[in-house]
């Protein structure tokens, strides 16, 4: 009786390839991809030399998954993260920090609100009168931090 892996044969790696690298879309970070690589590369060897040992076929893999690591790994350094043109684009309320406001809602004991743009906002600081203008400091989930600027 035959060996499993004697019976390897190149759709069998390429199938692994196109299994690791469906994985990789539903896993986080960038594993499988490097992996499926390697076994594609495999698949490839044995389309135009099927006569390769199964510890030949495996052994490409493993130096193949670990090179392509490897490779992966030092390019990161050569091609830093590039920083977004628009560093707030997906932080909304950041986005609104050193911007001056009027209360629509006095600040007692501590909270009120204010309306920036078509949204009102909760918003922490000392107590202020209702229409005093007030400038955002920080913010904190999605209750801005404000300082008065000037007493009504």
């Amino acid at each position: 009786m035959e060996s499993l892996f004697t019976q390897l044969e190149f759709w069998h790696w390429l199938t692994f390839a196109v299994i690791l690298i469906i994985l990789e879309v539903f896993s986080p970070g960038a594993f499988f991809l490097w992996l499926g690589i390697a076994s594609g590369a495999v698949g490839m060897v044995m389309f135009f030399y099927p006569e390769l040992s199964w510890q030949s076929q495996f052994m490409m893999f493993a130096v193949l998954s670990v090179t392509s690591i490897i490779t992966w790994r030092l390019s990161r350094g050569f091609f830093p993260e590039r920083k977004p043109d628009v560093p707030n684009l997906n932080r909304r309320s950041e986005q609104y920090i050193g911007r001056i406001c009027n209360l629509v809602e006095p600040i007692v004991n501590g909270t009120g609100k204010i309306k920036v743009d078509d949204s009102t906002w909760r918003v922490r600081g000392e107590d202020a009168p209702l229409g005093a203008q007030v400038r955002v400091i920080g913010v904190d989930g999605i209750v801005f931090d404000v300082e008065l600027t000037k007493k009504k």
